[in-house]
């Protein structure tokens, strides 16, 4: 069930908010700037191919690379198996930012989004049917969990994809991390 707590930077550990309901949290992001949706969940064979999963949401894409003047699609996977998924996950966990929004579908599992906005940190676990739009320039985390299990459509600007710029600040740190199937 996706979800939205909203903390105060300075405490990780009550949150000023928190909720279940779609709406709400689509409500509060959006106060600041976030895009949060959900687009209904297409049956997909068994270890479908990224150019499968891309076909079958090629309407939404569509219109939202129409509406944002977005330029390349993608889609990533990982499995709790996967070789690299400790590295990939430390990959994402410190604060950063992006010269370029930072769009994701999930089209399978779940991943946390923590965005760090003025003084407080929301977080938003997403969930199969979720998009997330943070737009350039918010400071932001991401976590996978220990054993992450997810398939995501990415939408960029920039061709060349994620870009990354590191904030060399210790907040994230701070802050709950992911373990799925737990509260986070």
């Amino acid at each position: 069930m996706s979800r939205l707590r909203i903390f105060s930077e300075s405490d990780p550990s009550v949150p000023l908010f928190a909720t279940t309901e779609h709406p709400r949290i689509a409500a509060e992001l959006a106060d600041q700037g976030i895009r949060f949706e959900s687009w209904p969940l297409h049956a997909l064979p068994f270890g479908a191919s990224p150019e499968q999963t891309i076909t079958a949401y090629r309407p939404q894409i569509d219109a939202l690379m129409q509406e944002k003047g977005y330029q390349a699609v993608d889609v990533v996977s990982l499995v709790p198996d996967h070789p690299d998924r400790e590295a990939m996950r430390q990959k994402f966990l410190n604060e950063h930012t992006h010269s370029e929004d930072e769009v994701r579908f999930f089209v399978a599992g779940s991943g946390l989004f923590t965005l760090h906005l003025g003084e407080r940190v929301f977080e938003v676990l997403c969930e199969a049917g979720d998009l997330i739009g943070v737009p350039d320039g918010t400071r932001h985390w991401f976590d996978m969990g220990p054993t992450p299990h997810f398939i995501a459509i990415r939408v960029f600007t920039n061709p060349a994809g994620w870009v990354a710029s590191f904030t060399g600040s210790d907040i994230a740190g701070r802050f709950p991390r992911y373990e799925a199937g737990q509260a986070a």
